[in-house]
């Protein structure tokens, strides 16, 4: 997918881990190993997308699709390319991924101190609907889930953020 931010969207493979695990590591405090995601990309009900500017990996997120529910597994931007629609490209494809495989529902967890991140994941429908205690090492998971992202409703707002983009 091309968008107007000269970034484009593709799968996410085998060959792009070593940057990953870059972007683990400036992303998050407790990143996922890299035997993670390969037996991630094994599993079947997945889907993992990069976000590429030229030939820079910018970001990545993923999905796991079970049934008519989805959870939003991992979403990550290097840290220079942040607040510049990244994390919303990546949302918007994950989305429409989840949808075209039959998701009627989202679900992520998110750590209670990140603030942009929930302001991103609200922009797209998301509601905090309780805590996960400890969930991460060092603190609590908010637990926040988008309803009917099938309706033609939450399709409007796909639209304006594919707009905004």
């Amino acid at each position: 997918m091309e968008t107007g931010l000269s970034f484009t969207v593709r799968p996410l493979t085998a060959d792009d881990l070593q940057t990953v695990a870059g972007v683990e590591a400036a992303s998050f405090t407790e990143p996922w190993p890299l035997e993670l995601f390969r037996k991630e990309f094994a599993e079947p009900g997945r889907v993992y997308l990069a976000v590429e500017r030229g030939k820079t990996l910018c970001g990545y997120g993923g999905v796991m699709l079970l049934g008519e529910d989805a959870h939003i597994v991992t979403l990550a931007v290097i840290p220079e390319e942040r607040q510049k629609g990244v994390g919303s490209l990546l949302m918007v494809s994950l989305i429409q991924a989840a949808k075209e495989r039959g998701a009627r529902n989202l679900t992520l967890e998110v750590r209670s101190s990140n603030q942009a991140a929930q302001r991103l994941y609200r922009k797209f429908g998301f509601e905090g609907v309780g805590l996960r205690r400890d969930y991460y090492r060092t603190e609590d998971a908010l637990v926040m889930w988008a309803i009917d992202i099938d309706s033609a409703g939450y399709e409007g707002t796909l639209d304006e953020m594919r707009t905004a983009l």
